[in-house]
């Protein structure tokens, strides 16, 4: 009899169709997440769960889930699920490191550039007609926004996708600063990349741009105080964790002109409410946490989930296990 899984939504590709070789699985067939109580009753009926960022998997869920031994999460970022409680319990937690980190670097330069140079708001006043209403093809005022070349770019958090972002950076020729919790002398090398203190970064940077996971140390690191350092005619990007910045500080931020614009793929409250702010400001650009959403990147991310599920139904530690030290309380495998 095969152990059983749950998938909390349907995957891109062909890896649901491989897991069924060692699972019999269940997928959750809706586009928006299953409920809590819906979540809560599957989890305790299941061998196996894949879960995504927005699943709650606290230690509710895994301490009546009795038969649950794999948590195999679609996604680099595992904040939503209580590590230390699945370690407890011995309950292996996987995900999908390194996949996503050019997609999202490749974002993050998309965002840098359309609020830069109005790309959005351009594009608009194309489509509405306004152009069209102005009477002239070409004025010397229309649009203007701000050179990216030869500028210089704050990066929060140097690692995989920071430093992916940095790289980009290069052909730009701009001057990269970064703050991280530790210094990272190889990438300085590397990049020409400069480590500065947080108020340093924000003060110079015409760019500042978020790599940081969610902890507790990084929630709301950029708040008012850290918003008023920065320039008034820098942008911030976060395509990092939403909560890693406190909306209700950009948001007087963009109204009171602290700053020049902001591009955010990742939101405190995702999807992001009707009648939101936010909505209102034309110096803001907003994704719907795409960061990742190429085909490329979402099938490889999906086949590894597979890997990690497979691996551990052989009784294989799964190449990317993260709490390690859970081997030591129970072996791979169901039997």
């Amino acid at each position: 009899m095969k152990p059983k899984l749950f998938i909390t939504r349907q995957l891109p590709g062909k890896a649901i169709d491989r897991l069924k070789e060692y699972y019999d699985v269940e997928v959750w067939p809706q586009y928006p997440p299953p409920p809590r109580d819906v979540l809560l009753s599957k989890a305790r009926k299941v061998d196996a769960l894949a879960t995504l960022l927005t699943d709650k998997i606290d230690c509710k869920l895994i301490s009546n889930a009795p038969r649950l031994r794999i948590i195999a999460q679609y996604a680099v970022g595992y904040d939503n699920i209580d590590v230390v409680c699945a370690t407890k319990y011995g309950v292996y937690v996987t995900n999908t490191p390194g996949v996503l980190t050019e997609t999202v670097a490749d974002h993050t330069w998309a965002l840098i550039l359309a609020i830069s140079r109005r790309i959005l708001e351009s594009d608009e006043y194309v489509r509405k007609g306004e152009w069209y209403r102005s009477g002239t093809g070409w004025h010397p005022m229309m649009m203007l926004g701000y050179d990216v070349h030869g500028k210089t770019l704050g990066i929060i958090g140097l690692g995989r996708i920071g430093s992916a972002v940095a790289r980009r950076a290069k052909g730009f020729n701009m001057k990269i600063l970064y703050y991280d919790h530790r210094r990272k002398p190889e990438l300085e090398k590397e990049l020409g990349a400069e480590y500065v203190p947080l108020e340093t970064l924000l003060r110079e940077a015409d760019i500042v741009s978020l790599h940081v996971p969610l902890t507790k140390e990084t929630y709301h690191m950029i708040g008012e105080k850290e918003l008023k350092l920065m320039k008034k005619t820098a942008f911030l990007i976060n395509t990092a964790r939403g909560a890693v910045v406190d909306t209700n500080a950009l948001v007087k931020a963009l109204k009171e002109g602290w700053i020049a614009g902001a591009a955010l793929d990742v939101h405190e409250q995702e999807p992001l409410p009707p009648n939101h702010p936010l909505y209102e400001l034309k110096n803001v650009i907003l994704t719907p946490h795409t960061g990742s959403a190429s085909w490329e990147t979402r099938i490889k991310m999906a086949n590894m989930v597979a890997e990690n599920l497979i691996a551990f139904a052989k009784g294989e530690i799964p190449p990317n296990l993260v709490n390690k030290e859970v081997v030591n309380i129970r072996k791979p495998g169901f039997k």
